[in-house]
This record gives structure tokens, C-alpha cells and sequence, in this order.
């Protein structure tokens, strides 16, 4: 019988500009966290798995970034891989370790990641969307994401890539739906009052609809506060066997029912696209329904893609995103809140820790611990984080289930 993996304990910093701390030091507060969590000494650690995206062009760090990392806390010897796969970095990392875990091949593992994104030169930090599709097919990207615009308006120059590419899905998904620009202001506001009571939130402010829609216009229809910011930090999670759980008195455990990793691929015509197709898989391997979901940390990129993935999700019928986000569902004292912790566009998104970032919230969620924004009885979460673009969808995306 599985015996899937069990969550130990979790650590992260906070998501912003840091500018003065190094790619180590923001890894070693979160590592640090997480051990101590877990109640776990470094030298028990069997193996690693290290999430980052972004250092081989913004910090100059690469290929070895988790030997590095790790050497300065006194961890060798054990197998480190580094891992690299877009804005799933991190949840790649987690889920290769559970994995490892679940399959038995190790008792006690760290999952990590990590990234510096702010440079005094903002064209090194949004080279690294530029890269994040298929560079050999530019004229297929741009088409999609109506590129014709001068040169001084270029992607990469004065924004990420990646916010043409979820304007153009946002004007896609208000033509079907009727969803408008102030929707999805509603979704940042409401983001944002969640986003106020995290700690480790970027962002903290409360912003309202009307305070959304004055803000400056980065791709029609979306404003600053409807596009998740740059961002340093890191984020951490022990990942023991329920063996080990069980013999050291683990308090609070949460379990892995599922987590799985999908890439990108050519729907049939009104097929599923990659996101419905991973969930439906993940909540079957969890034997669970989107009914029985208490709440949802999922890749808001944007604050329109929030209103999509509800129904990629399963949360909602098709087209009826609108419709269950001004019921207040998704908010705090909702039956199901979605992105408590403020989401990416307010707690920030460090590439390379986003995605272990959001298992940090949902862990702290589970086991009672995320204070103000608590979802009362959460017993069990989801989490959704993709990440690169190819064709018309993420190029990776990882799908996990976790349960007290």
C-alpha cells in the first residue's frame, strides 16, 4: 500500500526587493525555518531538491546553485538536484522530493527555492521571461499576443513578456465570459485584503476596485495592481515518511495525497487544456472532488487568470468565474477562499519560490497556524502553479493535494 509523504515542517522568507541579501541568505532563513519546524537536524537531511529559475542571468550563479547553497550550511555529501522549470520551479522541487519519498527511496528530504529577480538593471530581470517560451518561434508568440508595438514598447524593456500574454487571455476570457476590467480590480481588492494580514506578503496595502482601475496601465486591461510584481525570497518544506513521522512525534502533519507534474500539449478542439486536465487527474489520485476543497492557493500571474483557474479548477461551471467571485466564496469567510495569502500579485512571485511558497501557506492553513487570515476547519487545499507559455498555455504546471 502507498504511504505518501508527509509535510514536517515549513519555512519561508519574506517575498520583496533584497537587494543587500544573496541568493544564500535568503535560502538559509527559509532552510532554517523549515528544520527547525520540522524538528530536524541538517545532517539528517538524505537528500535536496533545489528550485531556482533566475540566478544564471541575474545573479550570474549557475548549475550548481544548490551544492553552493547548501555547502554554506554544512550539507554535503547527500544527493542535490537542481531544478529549473519556469514559474513551477519550486513546486517541481517539492514534487520530485515527495516522490522520492512516497516511492520509499528516502526517509527525511528538503525541497527548496530560491530567487533574486530585482537588479539595478531591470532588462537583466525581464530577460529571464524572454526565455521562458519558444525562442525558435517568435512570430507564433507574437501574433498571439498582438506584439506589432514600436520598440521602446517591447517586452522585456519596460515589462514582463508574460503580461502581454495574460492581457491577451484576459481579452479572450472577458469576450467569452463578459467578465470586465472592474472584475478583475475586484479580484486584486480582494487579493489585497488577504495579501494585508500575511507577514511574509510583499505587499501589504488594501487596496479597493476603483483604487485598482486608476492604476497605471501596463497591457490593456491590465493595471499594476492586476499583475504580480518582481521579487526576491525563498521558501522551504521537510518532507519526511509517515514512518518517520510516526517515530519522531511529528506534531501537525500534513499529507501529500497528490501531487503531479504536466507539460504542454495540443488540446483537441474544446478539449481541456493543461490546467483542467492536470486537476482532474490530481483530485482522482486523491480520490477527492472539487466540492470537498476548504481552500486554494493557485498561479494568479494576473488577477484575470484567478477568475479562469476557478473554472480550470472545477470550482465553478465554465464561464461563471465572475459569478462566484462576487458571491464572496473566494474570499475569507467564503466556502472555499482562494489565495489567502495574497496571492502573486500581492505576496510576490520569486520565480524560483513561488511554488513552495504556496505550500507554506496551505501547511500553515491546515494545521490552524495562519492567524488572521485562518480558514476556520480547513482540512483540506490545493494548490495550482504554472509557469512558461507554449502554444496557448503553460509550458509546466504541477497540481498538489494536501490534507490534515
Amino acid at each position: 500500500m502507498k504511504q505518501n509523504a508527509i509535510i514536517a515542517g515549513v519555512g519561508m522568507t519574506r517575498f520583496g526587493k533584497h537587494l543587500d541579501r544573496s541568493l544564500s541568505s535568503l535560502a538559509h532563513e527559509a532552510i532554517g525555518e523549515a528544520l527547525k519546524d520540522a524538528n530536524v537536524e541538517a545532517r539528517e537531511i538524505e537528500a535536496a531538491w533545489a528550485g531556482n529559475a533566475a540566478a544564471p542571468l541575474v545573479t550570474g550563479q549557475a548549475c550548481i546553485a544548490g551544492q553552493a547553497i547548501l555547502r554554506g550550511m554544512g550539507i554535503g555529501c547527500i544527493p542535490v538536484v537542481n531544478v529549473e522549470n519556469a514559474c513551477a520551479t519550486a513546486s517541481t522541487a517539492f514534487q520530485q522530493a515527495c516522490t522520492m519519498v512516497t516511492l520509499g527511496v528516502y526517509d527525511v528530504v528538503l525541497a527548496f527555492g530560491v530567487e533574486k529577480l530585482f537588479h539595478e538593471d531591470k532588462a537583466k530581470s525581464f530577460a529571464v521571461f524572454l526565455g521562458a517560451v519558444d525562442v525558435e518561434k517568435p512570430e507564433e508568440l507574437y501574433a498571439y499576443v498582438d506584439g506589432d508595438r514600436p520598440a521602446s514598447d517591447e517586452p522585456g524593456r519596460q515589462r514582463s513578456l508574460f503580461m502581454d500574454i495574460y492581457a491577451r487571455m484576459a481579452r479572450d476570457y472577458s469576450a467569452r465570459s463578459g467578465a470586465t476590467a472592474r472584475h478583475f480590480a475586484e479580484v486584486s481588492a480582494k487579493n489585497s485584503r488577504h495579501g494585508s494580514l500575511n507577514p511574509r506578503a510583499q505587499f501589504r496595502d488594501v487596496l479597493d476596485a476603483d483604487a485598482v482601475l486608476a492604476a497605471p496601465l501596463i497591457s490593456a486591461p491590465l493595471t499594476l495592481p492586476m499583475c504580480s510584481p518582481l521579487g526576491d525570497g525563498a521558501a522551504a518544506a521537510v518532507i519526511v515518511s509517515p514512518k518517520f513521522a510516526r517515530e519522531r512525534g511529528i506534531a501537525d502533519p500534513v499529507q501529500v495525497r497528490s501531487s503531479l507534474i504536466a507539460s504542454a500539449f495540443e488540446p483537441a478542439p474544446g478539449a481541456p487544456g493543461i490546467t483542467e486536465w492536470a486537476a482532474g487527474e490530481a483530485y482522482a489520485m486523491a480520490g477527492i472532488a472539487p466540492e470537498d476543497i476548504d481552500c486554494v492557493e493557485l498561479h494568479d500571474a494576473t488577477s484575470p487568470a484567478e477568475l479562469m483557474y476557478y473554472e480550470y479548477l472545477g470550482l465553478c461551471p465554465r464561464n461563471e468565474g465572475v459569478a462566484l467571485l462576487e458571491s464572496g466564496a473566494t474570499a475569507l469567510g467564503g466556502c472555499v477562499p482562494v489565495n489567502t495569502s495574497g496571492g502573486l500579485v500581492r505576496k510576490g512571485h520569486p520565480i524560483g519560490a513561488t511554488g513552495l511558497a504556496q505550500i507554506h501557506e496551505l501547511t500553515e492553513q491546515l494545521r490552524g497556524r495562519a492567524g488572521a487570515r485562518q480558514v476556520e476547519g480547513a482540512r483540506l487545499a490545493v494548490a495550482e502553479n504554472g509557469g512558461g507559455f507554449l502554444g496557448r498555455d503553460a509550458a509546466a504546471l504541477v497540481m498538489t493535494v494536501l490534507s490534515r
